[in-house]
This record gives structure tokens, C-alpha cells and sequence, in this order.
């Protein structure tokens, strides 16, 4: 028989043009398809795209918290770095696979729908290949499938240790490739793609990636037919690394090597110079923000504001998973941006304007474009990946649409994310996950036996 499109029904549907009144729409083969016959089921009140997280490095999710003490001498971005090497070196493929499944429910729970994930574990500890190249990144496809949320999975290429080339050092080996190595790990892992996963490329940063190795793979056909992520300006030691090596700002430089365009996603970009934040805006490409995992390395504050009004693109990730939250990563956007400036509503940026509106529109639109799919709008052809809020809770309790978004954001920390849908298919319903005991009791196991 043929399978009929379900359709449903709405108080409010989010565009990016604002709410939709009492809107209808139908489902068919996982897609959004023009709604036809009855009203169909009702969903609630506040129907909302699923939102993309474009910054992700799973198995970070089960050290959270452990980098919070203070060592001997004075704590940086480059202290945490030993404490994640560390870690790393506990985890194999079936820890991954366990940990990222986690954290992909929880992600799930939080509102986000795709994830891409930054993923530079590739081999064994010394730095061997597992006897399957693509064992790691293979985990990480089958966490995503047991969660239902979709993957875009960014392989990493990581060949030197810092920017004058050297070698990497005893706890990087299991990150590098060689460029034909890695050209081979794309091709078999493209052989995987579906629906709900899309593979692109990353380069791990401009210290990890020499200028002709960058030139070799940006050629290679394989890495031309998706995203491109690059770790970038996080830190000013960065900076100054780069400035003394290459002559130029990380930004800067890049901007004078590649051609940088809506394909790329810059992320973090922390430290921008006012002539790098009108570059980065008017290329297309998107600035990969992480509010919160940024605050806790103390890496800076991105200038929000002169890149909106140069306008430039946007998205969120919740990057080292401290917090799992798009809530709480535009949140802290905004009130890091408030906390600098001393005024209110600064994403706002003309009389009127709401600055959750703002931000969930920006977020929506640069992490679709980041994940390289037809995601972020509930339209014609878009995936259905949908989130319901739930209209009974007291925290949007006498809110009309023009409040809604700001209460979401801004009026508390209650879960409001009651039903989530990915390709058409509900993977969370009453706040509860399909499967989550199964998954979050192999993760309490699979995290008592790390070393």
C-alpha cells in the first residue's frame, strides 16, 4: 500500500518570518509536504525547526566537570588541553559509541535535531589505525542512529603539532592522518551517507594543518561536496603563535589562503580585529559559536554586535558539552555580550526587535547552512525535524507569540522542549526519550570503567 503523508496541526508554527497562526502541514518520507485533506493531529500550541548544534565533541560529554580544579599553576585553555588528552586516551569505540549516544538523547531532550560533530579520535592510543580505519567515526554513526538524532559528521585532519610543522606529540598521535590517509577515510565514510548523515570535512586549526596539506585536500574532489569546519581565533596565545609564524592573524591568513564561503563554518573566531569581522561576515561563511564551553576555557568574547551589523551568519555548539543546552548557548551570547557593554538587549539590533527571536532565527539559519542540509524551517522539502514546547508549564503561562520566544530563552531553567521529532519520526514524546534507561545505563557502566 501506499504510505500516506500524516498530517498535523498547530497553535503557533515558527518561520523564519515570526509565528504562524493555526497552522497546518503533513509529513511524508521523513520531509515537510504541503498539508492536503483533514487538519490531522493536533500538536499543541508552540511548534518550533529542531535546532541544529554545529559544534560537537562527544566523548568530552563524560569528562565534564573534571577540569574544575585548580592546578598548580595558573589555569588556561592550554592546562584544560592536557586534562582532555588525558581523558582521551581512555576511550575506544565501544566507549564512544556509548558516551555519544548519551549525550545525543540529551541533546535530543534539549531541542537540538543535528549535530555535527568535530571528530579527531580516529585511531588507537599510540596512534596506531584500528584494523578498521574508520572504527571511531563509525561509532559515532551508530550512536547517532540509536538516538535518532541526525549526524553530520566532520572526519578531522590533524598532521602537526603547532605552526612551525612539528611532529605531533606522544598524546596527538591517535589524531593524525596523512593527506592521502585522510582523502581515504572520507571516501569510505561518504559510502555511509543517508538522510540523516551527511559527512563533510574539518581541519583541526591552522597549527594542526600546514598551508600545503590544507591546499591538497581543499583540491581533492572528495572534499568539495560538503561543509568545511575549522577550529580557529579561540585563544590569543593562537593569535600570537600565528602572527609570529605565518606573518598574519589565524582569520586573516586564512582569508588570504582559501576561498572562504558559505561552505565554511569558522568556529569559535573568538579574537576577530574589526577588519577580520566585516571579512568573516561578508564571505557567507558561518562563525561556530559556543557561549558556554567558551566561558568555561576562558577564551574571550566574540563582537556580536559589529558582526550582526555587517551582517554576517551564525550558529550554536554546545563544543565540549559542559552544557547541553541551546537555551543556556543563547543565553550566555547574550548576557556575555550585556556583561562587556554594560547595556541590555544587545542582539537586538533595532528598536522593537526581540533579541530571542533574533537569536533563534540567527542560530536556526547558520546551523542548517553549517550542517550542509535543507534543515532549520518547517517547509516544503525541509527535513521534518521538529520541536513542540510545552504550553502547560507556568514559565509560558499568560505569554502570547510575540513573548514567546524571549520566555523561552530568558524566564528560567525548567525543561520546555516536551516532544521531539527527526526525519518525521518522534524520538522523544512527554519529555521522555525512546530508549534512554537502555542507552544512560550502558553509559553509567561504560564510565565506571574508564581508568
Amino acid at each position: 500500500m501506499p504510505d500516506h503523508p500524516s498530517t498535523y496541526r498547530a497553535g503557533h508554527v515558527w518561520h523564519s518570518s515570526g509565528w504562524h497562526e493555526a497552522e497546518a502541514f503533513a509529513i511524508h518520507d521523513g520531509h515537510v509536504v504541503s498539508a492536503a485533506g483533514a487538519p490531522g493531529e493536533s500538536l499543541g500550541q508552540w511548534v518550533l525547526p529542531g535546532m541544529p548544534n554545529l559544534h560537537s565533541h562527544a566523548f568530552q560529554r563524560a569528562m565534564a566537570g573534571l577540569a574544575e580544579r585548580r592546578g598548580h599553576a595558573e589555569d588556561s585553555f592550554w592546562s584544560w588541553r592536557e586534562t582532555m588528552y588525558a581523558f582521551a586516551a581512555t576511550i575506544g569505540p565501544e566507549a564512544l559509541q556509548a558516551i555519544a549516544a548519551q549525550l545525543y538523547v540529551e541533546m535530543l531532550k534539549a531541542g537540538y535535531t543535528q549535530v555535527c560533530e568535530f571528530h579527531y579520535l580516529h585511531h588507537q592510543i599510540d596512534g596506531t589505525p584500528y584494523a578498521a580505519p574508520e572504527a571511531m567515526s563509525l561509532a559515532l554513526v551508530e550512536a547517532a542512529r540509536e538516538a535518532g538524532i541526525a549526524l553530520t559528521l566532520l572526519p578531522v585532519l590533524y598532521i602537526s603539532g603547532g605552526f612551525d610543522g612539528r611532529a605531533l606529540a606522544a598524546r596527538q598521535r591517535r589524531f593524525g592522518h596523512t593527506v592521502d590517509g585522510y582523502l581515504r577515510l572520507l571516501e569510505t565514510l561518504r559510502r555511509h551517507e543517508s538522510d540523516d548523515l551527511r559527512v563533510g570535512i574539518a581541519l583541526h586549526s591552522l597549527r594542526a594543518v600546514q598551508e600545503r596539506a590544507m591546499h591538497e585536500v581543499l583540491a581533492n574532489e572528495a572534499a568539495n561536496s560538503g561543509p568545511i569546519h575549522i577550529h580557529i581565533a579561540e585563544q590569543i596565545g593562537e593569535v600570537q603563535d600565528c602572527l609570529a609564524m605565518r606573518g598574519a592573524r589565524p582569520v586573516e591568513w586564512l582569508f588570504d589562503h582559501a576561498d572562504v564561503d558559505a561552505r565554511w563554518c569558522l568556529v569559535h573566531a573568538t579574537h576577530l580585529t574589526d577588519a577580520e569581522t566585516i571579512r568573516l561576515a561578508r564571505s557567507g561563511a558561518v562563525a561556530g559559536l559556543c557561549p558556554t564551553t567558551e566561558a568555561n576555557l576562558g577564551d574571550g568574547l566574540f563582537p556580536l554586535a559589529a558582526y550582526q551589523d555587517a551582517g554576517g551568519t551564525l550558529g550554536i555548539g554546545s563544543d565540549s558539552h559542559i552544557s547541553i543546552s541551546p537555551v543556556e548557548e543563547l543565553r550566555w551570547l547574550e548576557y556575555g555580550q550585556r556583561l562587556a557593554t554594560r547595556h541590555r538587549n544587545v542582539a537586538a539590533r533595532h528598536e522593537g526587535d526581540s533579541v530571542g527571536e533574533t537569536l533563534w532565527r540567527a542560530a536556526l539559519r547558520g546551523g542548517a547552512q553549517a550542517s550542509g542540509l535543507p534543515i532549520g524551517e518547517l517547509r516544503d522539502g525541509a527535513r521534518a525535524d521538529l520541536i513542540v514546547l510545552d504550553e502547560n508549564s507556568p514559565l509560558l503561562a499568560g505569554r502570547d507569540a510575540r513573548a514567546l520566544l524571549d520566555s523561552f530563552i530568558f524566564a528560567g531553567n525548567a525543561p520546555l522542549v516536551r516532544d521531539v521529532m527527526v526525519g518525521g519520526r518522534w524520538q522523544v514524546r512527554d519529555f521522555h526519550h525512546r530508549d534512554e534507561e537502555r542507552i544512560a545505563g550502558r553509559y553509567r557502566r561504560t564510565v565506571a570503567r574508564l581508568p
